[in-house]
């Protein structure tokens, strides 16, 4: 499968339904290629996209 393949298909609506919940969290814990990519950021960009209040991001330095 080539990246435009698996774009077009992520970004359609009606095809990206056809996955199951399972499929989706699936491929949610597995797409980030590494440790570094997962970020305070990102967590907190996450969480809000979600509209998820009952949890905060914090960062050990």
């Amino acid at each position: 499968m080539t990246r435009e393949v698996f774009m077009q298909f992520f970004r359609d609506d009606e095809k990206l339904n056809t996955l199951t919940v399972d499929d989706r969290v699936e491929i949610f814990m597995h797409i980030l290629p590494g440790g570094s990519d997962i970020t305070k950021s990102l967590l907190n960009e996450l969480i809000c996209d979600y509209q998820v209040h009952n949890l905060k991001i914090s960062q050990i330095k």
